[in-house]
């Protein structure tokens, strides 16, 4: 079972207010015959993307404490809080670090609280939540959050601004803080930034009169290192002017965390205060500033290796190579889809898409986080992601690292359908899909890259070594039945929550997406066989290919409700409308005729469409649960019971147009009618400039779960790319059975 996120305070949809100033062009729908950009064009400069939140949303204290901001820097780690600076879940932090890289992460600063002191008037710019208050009130002095594309706050209190703009290193476990502050008055003024330290696993809480956590300071030129005894892991603080005041060491207790307590978890945090750092502005002046937070291991002396040289021109550096690095990807996706007009949304998109793929320290390769905050590298996730992350982006050598991580531990036909938190701890593998998405990710990287050496090289023995588990039989109950079918165990699919260890939608049997990617993996290796010159191989996958379709067609096909049964085990059907019968419809290769795809699709059109994706049942379903919210059972029995789920609209607009055809007036209808609210409205939302995991079945469907997911984001942007704009991959005609 996946963790699930808690239920917000509220969610206002605003359509009649100027909430947010989303840069975009007018155009929102590029017409695959209307490029505004040649295909061989040069691309100097690429504008940043930009999302504004004014005085008009940070006065709704509620509504700007749902607005949360993320950043990542490609080792699992991330920084992330809200527009307001309040830390309203325990995920939140200013460094939260990989220390098994992408995983095992731990907060090591949880935020820099700041105040001004001019002519012994004290003005605060920090916040934090209390039960029953939130104090300070720093936020009333914040004049606007912006996302530039990094998180910048912009304060302002008695003459004195402060401009704070959050980034970190690609690559690196740090997180750098640029203050700009600006004294307007004709007095000098006395910056102090108090950081507010944790080294907890960021599912937990620290309660200091447990004694959970010690710390063992040490002094360095301009900041400190922490430590702690029993985590490998320490935190070194540094500042480029001004001096760090060490001593102060008290703990700010009960700090709480709203999202949490929404969730029933454990939502009260202490946290720890070593000193601060102080730095004078004179009267009228400017100055710039950094402050750095690095992690590194314990047994480092005195410092990690990237504290030794940081100072501002090394700040400034990094600065600089990561908004190169972002406008680099940029620049990239627009070399390789001229046709995609860069408005803002897809810029984002974009630029959200990175922050998933990381580095994997077992493999030494990419692999890639489900979401935001708290998912590993999930095997289903990752492999329904790699499509939208990496091939329609051009990122083909981070595809194969991907493919190659999963293979190395693929076990028994079998690759993990989740790796673990901590290092040596062996990986999971209850899922039947995962494997199943391993095939079609294959496919898809040929269809962009036509790279068959590379498949027959790494892959071809792996692949058909988890084809003859699957027909043999392998863990978990998975085999191959008399109807060359694959049956299957309970909660084994994407709809995997159990509640007191009973799965809520068990699905034992035959599930009608694995049937589908079963056969679609068959026609893979038929092809694959052949073009390996491969003939009886190809001829045995192609026999059972075609014995599947034909048990297929006569044991799921509902004459009666015009779609397919949900699951069949036995003699007994799940008739249940949910929305996994359209990835039978999307998959390259199609078990059904034309008829049956177009009355599949129009059943679940009418039945389960949620404007952000698909709900997981129909709402005529007595068990249909329309808001996830309340404690975990609660949200639980709702994840797949109504929910509507945003990676849905990938195989639901392909589907779409495999029935409809891809003709300029459909395509334009799809994006109007299925993408254009996902992208353009809740694109700023929840997670600024990504996309949720979740949505309430029940209108207006409010943001919930993950911030920021993997396949929420890659499964839209590819079907924009593939089938909105019809940019097909282009060896894709090479691969017909």
């Amino acid at each position: 079972m996946k963790p699930s996120d808690p239920a917000v305070m509220s969610c206002l949809r605003k359509r009649n207010s100027t909430v947010f100033f989303l840069q975009r062009s007018s155009r929102d729908l590029p017409a695959a015959d209307a490029h505004n950009v040649k295909g061989d064009k040069k691309v100097e400069h690429v504008r940043q993307p930009r999302i504004y939140v004014g005085p008009a949303s940070l006065s709704d204290l509620n509504r700007a404490l749902q607005l949360e901001w993320l950043v990542t820097n490609g080792l699992g780690g991330y920084a992330s809080s809200t527009v307001l600076g309040v830390n309203t879940r325990k995920y939140h932090g200013l460094l939260v670090s990989a220390c098994n890289p992408p995983v095992n992460r731990h907060v090591l600063l949880s935020k820099l609280d700041e105040e001004v002191e001019i002519d012994t008037n004290r003005y605060v710019f920090s916040a934090n939540e209390f039960r029953d208050t939130i104090f300070p009130d720093g936020y009333r002095n914040l004049e606007s959050f912006v996302l530039d594309p990094l998180p910048t706050f912009n304060y302002h209190a008695s003459g004195f601004y402060l401009k704070k703009t959050v980034f970190m290193p690609h690559l690196r476990d740090m997180t750098i803080i640029e203050y700009e502050a600006v004294n307007s008055r004709d007095a000098s003024a006395v910056l102090r930034v108090y950081p507010l330290v944790n080294m907890r696993h960021f599912h937990h809480t620290t309660d200091s009169q447990a004694g959970q956590l010690k710390f063992i300071e040490q002094p360095v030129e301009n900041g400190v290192t922490l430590k702690n005894p029993s985590l490998q892991k320490s935190l070194t603080l540094l500042c480029t002017e001004g001096t760090y005041m060490p001593g102060r060491s008290v703990w700010i207790k009960n700090v709480y965390f709203r999202v949490d307590a929404a969730r029933g978890e454990n939502c009260v945090d202490d946290e720890y205060q070593p000193g601060f750092f102080e730095v004078t502005v004179p009267s009228e002046a400017t100055k710039r500033f950094y402050v750095a937070a690095i992690g590194g291991r314990a047994e480092e002396e005195p410092l990690p290796r990237q504290a030794l040289t940081f100072d501002a021109a090394v700040a400034r550096k990094l600065y600089e190579e990561e908004t190169v690095r972002r406008e680099r990807l940029l620049k990239d996706f627009s070399q390789s889809n001229p046709a995609a007009n860069l408005d803002s949304w897809i810029k984002w998109l974009i630029t959200a898409a990175d922050c998933f793929v990381v580095e994997r320290r077992s493999t030494g390769a990419k692999s890639v986080i489900a979401g935001y905050h708290w998912f590993e590298d999930w095997g289903r996730d990752t492999l329904i992601s790699l499509p939208g992350l990496t091939l329609v982006t051009g990122r083909f050598r981070d595809a194969e690292e991907v493919l190659l991580t999963f293979k190395q531990y693929c076990k028994n036909g079998l690759i993990p359908n989740r790796f673990p938190d901590c290092a040596g701890d062996e990986p999971v593998y209850d899922s039947v899909d995962a494997t199943l998405w391993f095939f079609n990710a294959v496919f898809q990287y040929l269809k962009y890259t036509g790279r068959f050496d590379f498949v027959r090289t790494e892959l071809w023995e792996t692949l058909q070594d988890m084809i003859e588990h699957h027909i043999h039989g392998t863990m978990f109950d998975i085999h191959m039945d008399e109807d060359y079918l694959l049956s299957h165990g309970s909660r084994l699919t994407w709809m995997d929550v159990s509640i007191d260890g009973k799965p809520v939608t068990p699905r034992t049997g035959k599930a009608v997406e694995i049937q589908a990617l079963w056969y679609n993996a068959l026609r893979i290796m038929q092809v694959l066989a052949l073009r390996f010159g491969r003939t009886e191989d190809a001829e045995r996958y192609g026999l059972i290919a075609d014995r599947a379709r034909d048990s297929f067609n006569r044991r799921f096909w509902w004459a009666e409700g015009n779609y397919l049964f949900d699951s069949v085990n036995g003699g007994v059907v799940d008739s249940s409308l949910r929305p996994n019968q359209i990835i039978a419809v999307s998959l390259d290769f199609c078990m059904l005729d034309d008829v049956k795809k177009q009355k599949v699709f129009e059943s679940v059109w009418r039945e389960l469409w949620g404007t952000y994706g698909l709900r997981t049942l129909s709402s005529r379903d007595p068990r249909y649960v329309g808001k996830y919210e309340g404690g975990i059972p609660e949200r639980d029995r709702a994840y797949h019971n109504g929910t509507v789920w945003a990676w849905l609209l990938g195989p639901f607009v392909t589907a779409f147009l495999n029935v409809k055809g891809h003709s300029s007036q459909w395509r334009r209808f799809a994006f109007e009618r299925f993408l254009r609210p996902l992208f353009l409205e809740q694109i700023r939302m929840a997670g600024l400039g990504s996309l949720s995991e979740i949505f309430d079945g029940d209108p207006p469907h409010c943001p919930r779960g993950c911030i920021s997911q993997a396949w929420s984001v890659a499964e839209p942007l590819r079907a924009y790319i593939e089938d909105i704009i019809f940019k097909r991959p282009p060896y894709e005609k090479d691969l017909k059975a």
